[in-house]
């Protein structure tokens, strides 16, 4: 497992071991003693989550203000651009954003901790995303920020228009959202 340093330190890029020849490939997706190594951190997983989109449907920018979830994710079909934004009012890098493409292709997964405000913009025809998440969805606690907000300027690597749902349509702007301490 190869593990790819991004801006944000707590962020991070995991490159699997695949192992491939004429019949397919195989390879370990999740490991929890390896994953506990690489983060440094106990990390339980509680909830899958799998989520099918269409090209253009950009999903975000979403967390929960109330357990907080730290998300595992990886695409199985397609490929996105998958995005974290810090929101952590305490952190170095507090504002500050990072986005990879995740792609069937490259098999790579993102680690994003909780207290990170998460999104992604589906790439090819469609795409399936997988992620695993350390808390429990709890809509009482979700919260958007708007995904075009100028103060995080982030490039969403957008072929065309955006699809987004009502909800992200209505997403706060960062410096009117409710983040953490």
């Amino acid at each position: 497992m190869k593990i790819i340093s991004t801006e944000i330190p707590e962020v991070l890029i995991i490159e699997p071991q695949v192992f491939q020849d004429d019949r397919g490939f195989f390879f370990e997706s999740y490991n929890y003693q390896k994953f506990t190594d690489i983060t440094g951190n106990l990390i339980n997983f509680v909830q899958d989550n799998h989520s099918c989109s269409k090209q253009n449907v950009l999903r975000g920018l979403h967390y929960q203000i109330q357990q907080p979830q730290g998300k595992l994710v990886r695409v199985v079909i397609g490929s996105i651009f998958d995005v974290a934004v810090d929101i952590r009012k305490s952190s170095l890098t507090f504002g500050k954003w990072m986005g990879c493409e995740l792609s069937a292709e490259n098999k790579r997964q993102i680690w994003i901790p909780p207290g990170f405000a998460h999104g992604f913009v589906v790439l090819s025809e469609f795409a399936e995303v997988l992620y695993k998440t350390t808390d429990y969805y709890a809509p009482q606690y979700e919260r958007c920020i708007l995904w075009n907000d100028p103060n995080l300027s982030i490039d969403w690597h957008l072929s065309g228009q955006p699809i987004l749902s009502a909800k992200d349509q209505a997403g706060k702007f960062f410096n009117e959202a409710e983040l953490y301490t």
